[in-house]
């Protein structure tokens, strides 16, 4: 896809790819760091996963994006969603909505050294998932 086409995709599209791409790099960063049954694998991923975590984590990110992140994020966060959050407060929701889809923007415009730098920001540690 061009930049122009991912740019008009619904953030919520962008959302879509994003939690996958989060999803794979918290499983990818958990496998090499230990060596634990899949079980315990996936309930480990489920605690950064989670709506909870992920808006947590936009915290920390929304001061080092650029505007047009930071656009991507907000229009992802205020979009109508036509599903409700089961096990988070709604402002966690639109804020994992939003940083799922700034990963995905990034991901589907092949700027991978930006969403890797997004991905393995360190910030203020006590704030991630």
């Amino acid at each position: 896809m061009t930049i122009i086409e991912v740019r008009n995709l619904n953030v919520i599209n962008l959302a879509f790819v994003g939690d996958a791409v989060y999803s794979l790099y918290i499983r990818q960063k958990l496998l090499s760091e230990r060596e634990m049954k899949p079980n315990d694998l996936n309930k480990l991923a489920a605690n950064h996963v989670c709506a909870e975590a992920q808006s947590k984590l936009s915290e920390v990110l929304l001061p080092i994006m650029t505007e047009e992140e930071t656009d991507i994020f907000r229009r992802a966060r205020n979009a109508k969603k036509n599903t409700r959050p089961k096990h988070a407060k709604t402002f966690e929701y639109n804020n994992s909505t939003g940083i799922e889809a700034v990963f995905g923007y990034l991901y589907l415009i092949g700027d991978r050294e930006r969403l890797e730098y997004l991905l393995n920001y360190e910030g203020d540690n006590e704030n991630r998932g």
